[in-house]
């Protein structure tokens, strides 16, 4: 039988269509399953990455940078002073909702911390030049009671290795780093509370 009349009569049978459909469904097995693979390496390296990237903040010393506190007296981030008590550093900045969001429902457990554990949080602004004059006035307004660095050249957001805020740590008696945490949702100072109590000596 001729060719063409062979594909009319396979096509008048229905097998014509099928045999196009597994046609496509082998190029498309061809193409999905090799870039399966790829989004799942992907997907486990980013994994990993996030893991050891939580885990090698544990035992860091807070670095040592000189920068300003909101009243405008100079700082050493590594010689804070807490009687051996656990030190909050966070970092924030005026422009950031979800910053603001966090230190607002801190606020609320602040006394309670400081009670419990002993805690003093540090919020350092990461404001630069052009925002900075706004911190105070923010500050004022939500009547925090937290100690206020300014870090507008953010070195110490690099030393630290923060790349968006928010993004807390959390230092023992020794200002050693046991775990940092970035980004907030409601409950994560709850999280938070809870790393504290982890190194607080009270």
């Amino acid at each position: 039988m001729p060719i063409g009349k062979k594909f009319g009569a396979m096509q008048r049978n229905g097998i014509g269509p099928l045999l196009i459909s597994h046609r496509y469904k082998y190029r498309f097995k061809l193409f999905f399953y090799p870039m399966r693979t790829v989004f799942l390496s992907l997907f486990l390296t980013a994994l990993v990455l996030l893991t050891l990237s939580i885990s090698n903040d544990s035992g860091k010393r807070m670095p040592a940078v000189t920068l300003k506190n909101m009243q405008g007296n100079t700082v050493n981030s590594s010689e804070i002073s807490n009687d051996g008590n656990p030190v909050v550093i966070l970092f924030w900045s005026s422009w950031c909702k979800i910053c603001k969001s966090e230190l607002n429902t801190i606020a609320e457990e602040y006394d309670t911390w400081q009670e419990e554990a002993g805690v003093k949080i540090i919020a350092v602004s990461v404001d630069d030049q052009k925002t900075a004059n706004s911190v105070e006035s923010v500050v004022n307004a939500a009547g925090w009671e937290y100690e206020i660095w300014m870090d507008t050249n953010s070195e110490l957001k690099r030393a630290m290795g923060v790349s968006h805020t928010p993004h807390w740590f959390v230092l023992d008696g020794n200002l050693e780093i046991t775990y940092s945490h970035n980004n907030f949702v409601p409950g994560d100072e709850e999280l938070l509370y809870e790393k504290i109590l982890e190194v607080s000596s009270k």
